[in-house]
């Protein structure tokens, strides 16, 4: 569903972001917010297990959760979608402190083809939203 606040609501100041094509981490509740938002931008579905839903790059994509794990402080969410025609299998790792906000959240995702497509498209979605938000 919809927070009244959104996505900064739920994003600790110091947050950690962990992307699958990146090296390093990203620091901060501005990098997190702005990788979370390019990546449903090329990633779009509903969370709840929804169906087809048309991404930027025009391919569709059916992003949906499958699987949880929660552990105290901890999730695991698995999730499935297709990217170019192929289908991806993923998980995001997120961890909240006491009050709930989002204090690292990791991404891992096969297979290869999959993680190089969407490093591709993600640039070129961060480029894109980095322009806007000035």
């Amino acid at each position: 569903g919809d927070l009244p606040g959104g996505l900064d609501d739920l994003l600790h100041d110091d947050c950690v972001f962990w992307s699958p094509v990146l090296f390093h981490p990203q620091h901060g509740k501005e990098l997190t917010r702005l990788y979370l938002d390019a990546a449903y931008q090329v990633m779009p579905g509903d969370p709840g297990g929804g169906g087809d839903v048309g991404g930027a790059s025009g391919q569709g994509s059916s992003f949906r959760y499958t699987k949880q794990v929660l552990d105290g402080n901890h999730a695991v969410l698995e999730f499935e979608t297709r990217i170019d025609g192929d289908d991806v299998n993923g998980v995001d790792i997120i961890t909240c402190d006491d009050d709930g906000r989002i204090v690292e959240f990791k991404v891992m995702m096969r297979p290869l083809q999959a993680i190089e497509a969407v490093r591709s498209q993600m640039a070129a979605m961060l480029a894109r939203l980095s322009g806007e938000g000035g």
